[in-house]
This record gives C-alpha cells, structure tokens and sequence, in this order.
C-alpha cells in the first residue's frame, strides 16, 4: 500500500524539481515507508538513506538495505520506541538532507503523501465499480486513511468510514 505514496512523493519531488537525477531520498522509518520508499528509489535509480533504529524490527531494516537503502541506524534507550528516539531520527535526517543533492521525503508532513493514497481510492472504486458503501482501515499515521477517503468521498458523498487505531 504505501508503494503508492511512495511513488507519489517521488514523482512530485521530480516534477517540483526538488529531487533530480542522481539525487538521494532520505527519510527517517521505522520500516513500511523506508520499504516502498527504497524500492522506488532502486526503480528510478536513486540513492536512499533511511534513518532507522534498533527498536525497529530486523526484518525491515534487512528489506530496506536488500533494497538498497542505507541505514542509519540511531541507537533506542532498551530497545524501545520513546519520543527521544523519533525526535533523535528526525534531527538526523534533516542533518542529512543538508547534503549536497539530497531530498528528504519527510512523510508527516510532505501533503503529497496523502495525494499519493489517491490511486489507491480510485483503484478501489474502479475494482468495486463502485459498489462502495463503507471503507473500514487501520491507522498509523492517518494519511492512508485520508487519501483514500478523498477519493472515495469525491465519488460517492455517503460513503462511510471507519478507522480503526
């Protein structure tokens, strides 16, 4: 899913000229994002460093570095996810993307993260042609969630939604 916003970022980051070719993507995560972030960085031939951390599962971190990514990885307090962590992996990513050619994506608050769910919407809308009544999804962040219920809501004003935490 977040394949989608990815891309999204990254064709906007391309078209606004802020992201060029032979440019790095930089991005704190601690996975999902990263994830689809590196792939579509690896597709369009771009350098990604993730700054990420050993709270974070293994299995991530291994998916985003067999994708590509380099991790920077910003030691947690046992092991565990603390606002002085994310507030350490944000200040580390902007330090980052201080480097020459570099691009911070910067999920939470890059609007086009949102923009980026809207396919997904209308990929829900054309597959259900548009028998859509409700739409019920998890939240993380909440810009998933968003992007889809823009689209759906433009198509259809009584759809229903339910999110769940």
């Amino acid at each position: 899913m977040k394949d989608r916003m990815a891309l999204g970022v990254i064709t906007a980051a391309e078209a606004s000229g802020a992201l060029r070719p032979g440019g790095t993507i930089v991005e704190y995560t601690g996975g999902s994002t990263g994830t689809s972030l590196a792939l579509v960085a690896a597709a369009r031939g771009y350098r990604i460093r993730i700054v990420t951390s050993d709270a974070f599962s293994q299995e991530k971190r291994d998916h985003m570095a067999a994708l590509g990514a380099e991790l920077v990885l910003v030691p947690s307090e046992g092991g565990k996810t603390t606002k002085k962590l994310i507030l350490d992996m944000i200040a580390r990513a902007s330090e980052l993307a201080q480097d020459p050619g570099a691009w911070w994506s910067n999920q939470l608050e890059n609007a086009d993260s949102i923009a980026g769910y809207h396919a997904l919407g209308e990929e829900i809308w054309r597959q259900t042609e548009g028998q859509v009544d409700a739409f019920v999804h998890t939240v993380g962040t909440g810009a998933s969630s968003r992007g889809v219920a823009t689209v759906l809501k433009r198509h259809k004003p009584s759809v229903r939604l339910g999110i769940v935490e």
